[in-house]
């Protein structure tokens, strides 16, 4: 039973062994002369000035979790529609509930202004 599985743990092994062999190589011929210069953030070739970091508003995570959360309940609807002979009448009922539920949600979020973009 467990012979199967040799094959999975030598692909790990082996991955894991390239994967050290590869930072190895990396720290024993990389470049290690530090200077000003490279420690300094670059991004479009301006001078960077403040923090690095800014507080981000909530809104911004709000909507990103409505997204996944709308993709997610999306995925739901590609089994029913390869399965939707089979399931016949009771299956059209079971996702029309479902639609419902995700629009109630949805509403809801609106009202509170979940996704409102200022």
């Amino acid at each position: 039973m467990l012979l199967e599985y040799i094959a999975i743990g030598v692909m790990i092994a082996v991955a894991t062994l390239i994967a050290f062999i590869a930072i190895g190589l990396g720290e024993l011929f990389g470049p290690k002369k530090k200077s000003a210069a490279k420690d300094i953030p670059y991004e479009s070739g301006i001078v960077p000035y403040g923090e690095g970091t800014r507080r981000m508003p909530v809104r911004f995570y709000l909507i990103a979790v409505l997204f996944i959360l709308f993709d997610i309940e999306v995925i739901f609807f590609l089994p029913w529609a390869i399965a939707f002979r089979q399931l016949g009448l009771f299956g059209l009922i079971e996702m029309g509930i479902f639609i419902v539920i995700l629009l109630i949600g949805y509403v809801y979020a609106w009202k509170k202004g979940a996704l409102e973009w200022e």
